[in-house]
């Protein structure tokens, strides 16, 4: 029987060679960008208070977070989510900067989703927020970087699709806010069966014939006038009005091409309060970017900011990716005793990947590394001279 501590944990895997190459490729690519945009970098712990998750507006059900307790008995848990302990640092450490602050991260979340769906529990995520940028240019900016992230990385084939929070919440609150979580989940998961269920209690309200539809709104933008039709509540077609909006001025950039639209996203995280958007792309199994405007919370720590921004997962877009080469040895560097600094200085000087030393002592235990490797050459360093050594 295998024993337990020769396996990852469940949710986690091991990574090697190419993979790692191509995940810090994509990493280097998107960090990149971002300072190329005048965002500046920030870390978090990866351990925080559980309260700071749940006092800030249920961001992510506490079955998901992965706890720890501390000494004195308090509840902590791994970093789930990046956005929250970044708008805490806004409201605290950034407080008496000046706004709008731009700032990047490149960091690990952990979740934990239920058993056996196969998903991972380390996430590797590149995102960006911008604190107090309110409205419109704040929300294209941050799409139209997503797009570019995307492109800067050698994705092709994907899309970023837009929702509003604000639809879906004028909508429901017509309902009142009893089963408004009960709705949620069934458009988001795009349980067509469920939600008509549940909105049959309502009978012909117009605003749960508008919901029942919206699993149904998705695609280019033809899709706006549809939903325009299914409503005349004031809040649910400023909402739409502004996407119309955001379209314009996206098209206008040249980034509409990658635009669509999916009036059912509305997110497991709570906090969004206005564009909310995914971005998905051709072999990835999920999302490959998540985001969206959060205005309300950065106020749950301090004083109020607007906010918007996206989280890139890291590994699902590198799995899209052409995987990396790793370098082949084509050279074995054997040395005398005495000799590591020549042997090492004659290392660096090839190219990456490329080369490495013997640890063997005799030069015939060399040469018999150098064929199991498939190495082109042998050298061997001499307090006399470098040389080639040939070997069969």
């Amino acid at each position: 029987m295998e024993r337990f501590y020769t396996k990852t944990p469940e949710g986690t895997r091991d990574r090697l060679f190419a993979e790692c190459r191509t995940r810090r490729a994509a990493q280097s690519k998107l960090t990149s960008l971002f300072k190329k945009r005048g965002f500046s970098e920030v870390e978090t712990p990866v351990v925080e208070y559980y309260d700071l998750f749940a006092g800030s507006g249920r961001p992510l059900p506490q079955e998901s977070m992965l706890k720890i307790i501390d000494r004195s008995g308090k509840i902590l848990v791994m970093r789930p989510d990046c956005t929250t302990p970044i708008a805490r640092v806004a409201a605290t450490r950034l407080s008496g900067g000046e706004f709008p602050q731009r700032l990047y991260y490149n960091q690990t979340i952990f979740r934990s989703d239920p058993a056996h769906e196969g998903r991972e529990s380390e996430l590797a995520q590149c995102g960006v927020e911008l604190i107090g940028a309110p409205g419109l240019k704040g929300d294209i900016e941050v799409i139209a970087l997503a797009v570019d992230a995307l492109l800067a990385c050698g994705l092709k084939d994907f899309h970023i699709e837009l929702g509003h929070a604000g639809f879906f919440r004028a909508l429901s609150e017509q309902l009142g806010t009893e089963g408004a979580g009960e709705l949620r989940h069934c458009i988001k998961l795009k349980h067509y069966a469920a939600l008509t269920d549940l909105l049959s209690a309502y009978g012909e309200n117009p605003a749960a014939r508008a919901l029942a539809q919206i699993p149904l709104l998705f695609g280019d933008a033809s899709i706006l006038d549809e939903a325009r039709a299914l409503s005349d509540d004031s809040s649910a077609l400023s909402a739409i009005d502004y996407l119309s909006e955001i379209y314009g001025e996206l098209q206008a950039a040249g980034r509409g091409d990658y635009l669509r639209f999916d009036l059912g996203l509305v997110s497991g995280l709570e906090y969004y309060t206005g564009v909310v958007f995914r971005g998905y792309a051709q072999g990835a199994g999920r999302h490959v970017v998540a985001g969206g405007r959060y205005d309300n919370l950065v106020g749950q720590f301090g004083p109020a900011r607007p906010g918007a921004g996206f989280a890139v997962y890291v590994d699902d877009l590198a799995a899209c990716l052409p995987p990396t080469a790793v370098p082949r040895c084509e050279t074995v560097i054997h040395y005398d005793p005495g000799m590591l600094e020549g042997a090492v200085s004659l290392l660096d000087a090839q190219p990456p990947g490329t080369a490495e030393l013997s640890p063997c002592d005799a030069l015939a235990e060399s040469r018999s590394l150098a064929v199991k490797k498939g190495a082109k050459r042998l050298l061997a360093v001499t307090a006399v001279e470098i040389r080639e050594e040939t070997y069969v």
